[in-house]
């Protein structure tokens, strides 16, 4: 999320272009349906303000970072979708070392119109952007992963698949509006679990670390989130596992990273989650990235 995204002069394959704050960004996707690009930060604790002159739907797909508008803060990771409205400034912070990567959508207003079933001057009303976040479900993360990583050379394939990941994104869910004290619980919770993805916890530890009884936690969290605690976790592990797969490896390696006790319970979370087994997935998306290579040479 940037402002004067029009003026992005980078385009699938290009470098990425680095900003005057230290992030690098470069558009995968160029349609008269949107701009998708890929914005990384590079793990600056600095606050960046600001402003988009247009309508955004955000995939953040690494790392964790918080979104200041108004008087929201919306912890955003990889089991997350952000909404931006257009001419609101914003800032992005940090709570956490290592930096976040994100996927920017740009979507005409007479698009996203037709998407969430509103009029164009009335967008700004949708609960989504008046909410400005909703969860990620698994379906919408493959799709993301698909729009990251699978790019074949053909522009109707690749607007498909973008309408598909909006049309995924774009689903309102019941409004949860928890007070201040609870906003701040899940916060922490977030930026806890965030913090040691890649290790086993106890619902005990969280509970420590965020000053709240391990029942209350629980209920609250799932009550907030849609789902309990564990699965979100193992969500937001499977979430990274889509971002690292293509260029792994070692899968054994990576699913012990991740926070899995072995390959086969990686392997079994994954297909349980994206109906495919990881060497699957890494295998199509290198497939793909091969097919699009081979595009970009013949049309060049």
């Amino acid at each position: 999320m940037q402002a004067a995204i029009r003026n992005v002069e980078s385009s699938s394959g290009a470098p990425p272009r680095c900003e005057a704050d230290g992030r690098q960004r470069v558009a995968l996707v160029r349609s008269p349906l949107g701009l998708v690009e890929s914005v990384a930060s590079r793990g600056d604790s600095r606050p960046v303000a600001g402003f988009s002159p247009d309508f955004q739907v955000c995939l953040p797909y690494r790392g964790l970072f918080v979104f200041h508008v108004g008087d929201d803060d919306v912890v955003s990771d990889a089991n997350q979708v952000v909404f931006v409205a257009a001419g609101e400034p914003f800032r992005l912070s940090e709570p956490r070392p290592g930096g976040f990567a994100e996927l920017v959508v740009t979507v005409p207003p007479s698009l996203l119109g037709e998407l969430v079933g509103a009029s164009a001057w009335a967008l700004r009303r949708h609960p989504l952007f008046r909410l400005r976040r909703r969860r990620a479900e698994p379906r919408l993360q493959l799709l993301r992963a698909r729009l990251l990583h699978a790019h074949d050379g053909d522009p109707l394939a690749a607007d498909e698949l973008l309408i598909a990941v909006l049309r995924s994104a774009l689903v309102a869910e019941p409004a949860v509006s928890p007070g201040e004290a609870t906003r701040r619980l899940i916060a922490r919770t977030k930026e806890f679990v965030a913090g040691h993805l890649g290790e086993p916890f106890r619902l005990g530890d969280v509970a420590r670390s965020v000053g709240a009884s391990p029942a209350y936690l629980t209920d609250v969290f799932r009550r907030c989130e849609g789902v309990p605690l564990h699965r979100y976790t193992v969500q937001l592990r499977l979430a990274r596992a889509l971002d690292e797969l293509p260029h792994a490896s070692d899968l054994t390696g990576l699913a012990l990273d991740l926070g899995f006790s072995s390959h086969s319970h990686f392997t079994f979370a994954f297909r349980r989650a994206f109906d495919c087994t990881p060497s699957e997935f890494r295998e199509s998306s290198r497939t793909r990235r091969m097919s699009a290579a081979a595009a970009s040479r013949m049309a060049s």
